[in-house]
């Protein structure tokens, strides 16, 4: 009788913990699922006035929002499709928001908003219009920037070289890149000028592996009397681009004139980077995985991995028993993607069967 209540009491005892770890994993599945893009420090000001609203103030702070994400992770040329967006699209894409801040000061309202959108609902309203965004990764370049006087024969390097000295002086908090600009240094001058016959082959490599940056842009301005061609050589760990541009008639002397330059030439990198880091949205593989029921510290860690990955579309959990804990995820990539970008946060599978295991 007593083996018959212990077992009994046994199997109420599995049933209550597997009950529980279903509901730990329910929620805490539920949390990671919850992904969004945080947009933070929006600042709205009103004056205030008899006929004052707040939600239109709101509502302006929900469209700045968006528009701050959309030049996070949207291309130039793409982000020309969406600006006519209705508010209640936009609206339709917001988890929550929080007043960070709120003042009067002079009959003026002023609010500081923060803004969540769901990841998954931008993705799909970026989808129907055939934009694939790009995961929001900052980087720092190493950028030299050289100037070439075709007239003089000459090149400026970091004395009078105007684009050296105002590149950093304005920066955007929608710019991914953090241009980081060589010290002045005789000897490098001195390689450069060694190179002029041949500064379109030159690979600069004596001067970028003297900073420990692995991407860098060295950017040729041929300046003549009636134009400018600009050459931009763009590394990004091995890989190499070359970009030409032309600008018409750009007065180095007049600081509006040179401060489009600079921004048409920040938007170009800004795109280029936008491009390398580029979600294909309309790739969605279907992988399920399976891992060890009982290891709840492995479980977490692969929930928050998986919450990380910006390839990551979507994930829950299928089924679950006493051995296993099945997974099926969304993925924005290949196969092979996916193993690599798992295996950068020690993760590995065994593929041998359909459903693969963690090891």
């Amino acid at each position: 009788m007593n083996t018959t209540n212990k077992i009994k009491h046994s199997k109420k005892l599995y049933i209550f913990f597997l009950i529980l770890s279903l509901i730990i994993f329910f929620f805490s599945t539920a949390k990671t699922n919850s992904k969004a893009f945080e947009v933070s420090d929006i600042n709205i000001s009103k004056p205030f006035e008899i006929n004052f609203d707040k939600n239109e103030v709101l509502n302006e702070g929900f469209k700045k929002a968006f528009f701050a994400l959309i030049s996070l992770i949207v291309n130039s040329q793409d982000q020309k499709k969406i600006d006519k967006i209705k508010l209640n699209e936009i609206k339709g894409m917001i988890e929550t928001f929080s007043i960070k801040e709120e003042s009067f000061i002079d009959e003026i309202y002023n609010v500081n908003l923060g803004v969540s959108f769901n990841k998954k609902k931008v993705s799909k309203y970026l989808e129907r219009k055939n934009i694939f965004p790009s995961i929001p990764i900052k980087n720092k370049f190493l950028f030299i920037p050289v100037i070439i006087d075709e007239s003089k024969n000459d090149l400026l390097v970091f004395n009078q070289n105007k684009i050296y000295f105002k590149w950093n002086d304005k920066t955007n908090s929608h710019h991914l890149i953090e241009y980081i600009l060589p010290t002045e240094d005789l000897e490098d001058l001195n390689l450069i000028k060694k190179n002029y016959d041949r500064i379109e082959q030159y690979d600069f490599k004596e001067i970028i592996n003297k900073y420990d940056l692995s991407d860098s842009i060295v950017v040729l301005i041929f300046k003549n009397e009636n134009d400018i061609r600009v050459l931009s050589r763009i590394t990004i760990k091995e890989n190499t681009i070359l970009k030409n541009e032309s600008f018409q008639k750009i007065d180095f002397d007049k600081q509006d004139e040179l401060n489009y330059m600079i921004n048409s030439l920040k938007n170009t990198y800004e795109d280029y980077w936008k491009n390398t880091n580029q979600i294909n949205t309309s790739i969605k593989l279907p992988l399920i995985i399976k891992i060890d029921s009982k290891n709840n510290r492995k479980i977490s860690d692969l929930e928050q991995i998986l919450n990380k990955i910006d390839l990551i579309y979507d994930f829950s959990i299928s089924k679950f028993d006493k051995e296993f804990v099945y997974y099926q995820i969304i993925f924005n990539g290949t196969p092979n993607i996916f193993l690599k970008t798992m295996k950068n946060f020690n993760f590995n599978f065994d593929t041998q069967n359909k459903i693969w295991q963690v090891k």
